[in-house]
């Protein structure tokens, strides 16, 4: 079982731990709900130091890149990252990643459960004026999230944060430590990620915790139930192998004008002939969808639910569920098969949370 370098400061901190992708993660530290509401009111610092890492580099790295993710690679410029996704030739989604391009480098940010897969397909596709890197090992992550993030840490960075526009990043020096910083989260909230070595990592989130009481560590808990209540996909629930960018609500970041990359011809049928359509839904009837339930008309099964839970922020129930797409229009009622009950519930516009300070 791997730890990452903060996994003492977690004891220390009396979290519940957990095994998540192999390594021993915090799922909550006081309680999910308190650091959920504390993230979108103030500020929380989660450990993701488990997500893994790649460099790309060489003269063919930008024509490399847009062959192999289905955003435009050539829109981005130095110190700006991108959401993307890496697809298999029927569309099927290998995983969804980040993109940061640095002057003369690429470094792709990939979920933890699939850097050996995302490893093997680079490899396999990569050209010979390509050069390729795993440093998942060398580099540890946390993330400051929360409408008090930005006023927290410039008090500790030699630069104005209020430069650093979303969703793009810079080398910066955070508690003493030279950090790249990046403007991006995975919570709806205005936010910042650091990614540094080990060392760095761990002096950066003492200093913050023992000097600032309004942030408040948080666990993998909350940041799911904060990732859905903005219908951001997890993959491995909402989105895998199995699905595709069509479906899954990615058509804004699938550039099918591009010349080529891989799995475009099948993304470019389905966008014509796509089935199903993943979709927001809130419960009417009390109740808590989980991963696997079914979604139903009353009478048949029209879909299955990918993602779940009870909303702290709604003070209900929310999920995700794929459908047919003639039931997914907003306003539709259906139902959810929870344990044999059916529970009603109806299809919402996302995002389920709307006053995430994101942009500010």
């Amino acid at each position: 079982m791997k730890k990452t370098s903060l996994y003492n400061e977690h004891i220390n901190l009396n979290a519940k731990l957990v095994d998540f992708a192999g390594y021993q993660m915090p799922i909550q530290y006081k309680g999910i709900i308190d650091e959920h509401l504390a993230v979108r009111e103030s500020c929380g610092i989660f450990d993701v130091s488990h997500m893994g890492e790649f460099i790309i580099s060489g003269e063919g790295s930008e024509e490399f890149l847009n062959e192999i993710t289905i955003n435009d690679v050539s829109k981005i410029d130095p110190w700006q990252a991108q959401y993307s996704a890496m697809c298999y030739e029927d569309g099927g989604i290998i995983d969804d990643i980040l993109i940061y391009k640095y002057p003369e480098h690429y470094m792709l940010v990939v979920n933890c459960s699939n850097i050996e897969k995302n490893f093997d397909w680079i490899i396999a596709n990569k050209p010979k004026d390509v050069d390729f890197a795993n440093i998942s090992s060398t580099i540890e992550l946390i993330a400051l999230q929360g409408p008090l993030s930005r006023d927290i840490l410039n008090k500790y960075t030699d630069i104005d944060l209020k430069n650093v526009d979303y969703y793009r990043f810079c080398i910066a020096n955070v508690c003493g430590f030279s950090v790249m910083l990046s403007r991006t989260g995975y919570t709806g909230e205005l936010g910042y990620e650091i990614y540094a070595d080990g060392n760095s990592i761990r002096g950066i989130w003492t200093s913050l915790l023992e000097t600032e009481k309004e942030i408040i560590p948080a666990g993998l808990g909350c940041r799911d139930t904060l990732r859905m209540e903005m219908k951001y996909v997890l993959y491995g629930n909402d989105i895998n192998e199995k699905t595709n960018p069509i479906e899954a609500g990615l058509g804004w970041i699938t550039k099918t004008s591009k010349t080529s990359f891989i799995g475009k011809e099948k993304l470019l049928e389905l966008q014509l002939s796509h089935t199903k359509k993943l979709i927001c839904f809130e419960m009417i009837d009390r109740g808590i969808p989980r991963l696997g339930y079914s979604v139903t008309d009353g009478s048949i099964v029209v879909g299955s639910v990918t993602s779940g839970t009870q909303s702290p922020s709604l003070k209900k129930g929310i999920g995700l569920a794929y459908v047919d797409k003639k039931y997914s229009k907003a306003g539709t009622q259906l139902s959810i098969d929870v344990r044999g009950k059916q529970l009603k519930c109806e299809i919402v516009k996302a995002p389920f949370y709307k006053k995430g300070s994101v942009f500010s």
